[in-house]
């Protein structure tokens, strides 16, 4: 198993096609509005949001809710707002049991070991405080496995992420709520091939697979959200 390269530099059309598909096409929607609601929910402030991209989960959280962005790329940091830190989430500068809450959220995969950086949120937290990581499994989307087939594994799927995150907080401090369900609906070619952009396949190959499938194209999305109790 291995991290999955970031590309946000190298091909930032994939990124903006992953989050075209979530916001459009899901009929669930993505995650950060839950975790937010439940921060929220548990006054738990401030929150520290590693790997924060483009601020996803601080659109979702209320406007004056205390947060901070940590990120490596200076452009997504930008693009969040602030406060943000330029930093690895494996060397989080910030202090030692200073958060409320710690998110890391579709990101952890990227990570060549994600236990440092998980432990590093443990280190942030304050007593009684609480982390979120969300992944998906390795059969995620399996209608497109018969023109792609299935992905490599990588660091963080939800296959072990659990485990991953048990072995920093322990067992008794862990909850897991999995999705299993055709979650996402693609209306039209166009939409089949934004949504294979933001899983990294070319433009080009994308538009032929989009143009072969019937549409609307239902897909199988699998997954995990993870939560753990300092």
């Amino acid at each position: 198993m291995t991290a999955l390269p970031k590309d946000y530099q190298t091909d930032p059309a994939r990124f903006a096609a992953a989050r075209e598909s979530a916001s459009r096409w899901s009929t669930v929607g993505d995650v950060h509005p839950m975790v937010a609601e439940r921060f929220e929910r548990e006054r738990l402030t401030p929150v520290l949001d590693m790997g924060c991209g483009d601020g996803a989960l601080r659109m979702a959280l209320p406007s004056a809710w205390p947060w901070i962005g940590l990120d490596d790329d200076e452009a997504l940091l930008r693009a969040a707002g602030p406060p943000g830190v330029l930093a690895e989430a494996t060397q989080c500068p910030l202090r030692h049991e200073s958060f409320g809450a710690v998110a890391a959220l579709w990101m952890l995969y990227h990570l060549d070991d994600p236990g440092v950086a998980i432990a590093e949120a443990h280190r942030a937290l304050r007593p009684g405080g609480l982390f979120a990581a969300s992944t998906t499994t390795r059969d995620d989307s399996p209608e497109f496995f018969e023109f792609f087939g299935p992905p490599d594994p990588t660091s963080f799927d939800a296959e072990e992420a659990p485990d991953i995150v048990t072995g920093v907080f322990g067992s008794d401090r862990v909850e897991v709520i999995r999705w299993d369900g055709p979650f996402m609906v693609l209306p039209d070619p166009a939409a089949v091939a934004t949504f294979l952009r933001g899983r990294g396949i070319s433009a080009g190959r994308a538009r032929e697979v989009g143009a072969a499938v019937t549409t609307p194209f239902t897909v199988t999305k699998r997954g995990a959200l993870i939560w753990a109790r300092k």
